[in-house]
C-alpha cells in the first residue's frame, strides 16, 4: 500500500495546480486506515485465499480517485465519498481477479435455473429440499452448493446486471449518474425490495443485518443463535433466490 502511494505522489508533483500536495498527502494518512478497516471487513466475506493485500491497494487507488474528484459544493461529507470510492475500488478489483471457480458459478446458475422452474410450477417459494430435489441431488449436496457460493455473494446483483445487456447500473463516474442509469438505479431498488419482501422473515434479518449493518457471517450467527455454517446456507439460498428473480424479471418472466 505504501508502494501505491508513493507511485501515486510521485506523478502528483507534475501537477502542483490541482491542489496543494501537503493536504493531499495528509487525507491519505488520515483515511489509510479507513482503507485497511474496508479491505480487512470484505475479506472477511470472501475465500481465504483472496489477499488482503490486493484488496487495500485497490482501496488505495479508490481514495485517490475519492481525493481527486471530491466536490466541496454538493454538501456531503468527504468520509462517506471517500468509503464509497474505496470500496468501489475494491468491488472492481475482486471482478477483474475473476476468482470465483467455474464451479461455483455453474452450480449457483443450475439452483437459480432450479428456483425459476419450481416457481413457476408451484406458485410459492420453494423449500429446500424441492430444490434439491428438481436439481437431482440429495440435501445435502445442495447444502454444500450453498456453502460453496459464499464469496460469490459480495458480487451477486453486479453479476445479474451483467448477465442482461444494457442493464448496467453505474457509469465510467457514480458520481455522475446520468437520468437513465438513476431510472435503473431505482427500478432495480423496487425490484430489490419487492423481492425482499416476499422472503421468510429469518431471511430478510438475515440479509439486513449483513448487507446494512455490516455484520460478518460469524456475528450474524452469534445473534440469532446459530452455526454460522447454517447462516451462510441461509444467506447463500436468499442471495442465489433474489438473483433467480432479477433473472425472471430480465427475462421477462418475473
Amino acid at each position: 500500500m505504501k508502494a501505491e502511494i508513493q507511485k501515486y505522489q510521485a506523478a502528483f508533483n507534475t501537477e502542483k495546480d490541482k491542489v496543494d500536495s501537503k493536504l493531499r498527502k495528509e487525507l491519505i494518512l488520515k483515511y489509510a486506515p479507513l482503507v485497511k478497516y474496508t479491505a480487512e471487513r470484505i475479506a472477511l466475506r470472501l475465500p481465504p485465499h483472496i489477499s488482503v493485500e490486493d484488496l487495500e491497494g485497490a482501496g488505495v487507488v479508490g481514495l485517490l480517485e475519492a481525493i481527486d474528484k471530491f466536490d466541496f459544493n454538493k454538501g456531503i461529507k468527504f468520509q462517506t465519498y471517500a468509503e464509497h470510492r474505496i470500496k468501489g475500488a475494491m468491488l472492481d478489483e475482486l471482478r477483474k481477479m475473476d476468482w470465483t471457480p467455474r464451479s461455483v458459478r455453474e452450480g449457483t446458475r443450475r439452483i437459480e435455473d432450479a428456483m425459476i422452474a419450481l416457481r413457476a410450477r408451484l406458485g410459492r417459494e420453494p423449500e429446500d429440499h424441492e430444490v434439491a430435489e428438481e436439481m437431482g441431488i440429495d440435501i445435502e449436496a445442495y447444502y454444500r452448493m450453498l456453502n460453496k457460493a459464499r464469496g460469490i455473494n459480495l458480487l451477486s446483483f453486479e453479476a445479474i446486471m451483467e448477465d442482461n445487456p444494457g442493464t448496467e447500473l453505474t457509469d465510467e463516474n457514480p458520481d455522475m449518474s446520468s437520468p437513465v442509469n438513476t431510472l435503473k438505479k431505482k427500478e432495480l431498488t423496487q425490484i430489490v425490495s419487492s423481492a425482499l419482501s416476499t422472503l421468510p422473515e429469518k431471511e430478510q434479518l438475515i440479509i439486513s443485518l449483513y448487507y446494512y449493518d455490516e455484520l460478518t457471517l460469524k456475528e450474524i450467527a452469534k445473534v440469532l443463535g446459530l452455526t454460522e455454517s447454517r447462516i451462510s446456507q441461509i444467506h447463500s439460498k436468499t442471495i442465489i433466490s433474489l438473483r433467480a428473480k432479477l433473472r425472471s424479471y430480465y427475462e421477462g418472466g418475473l
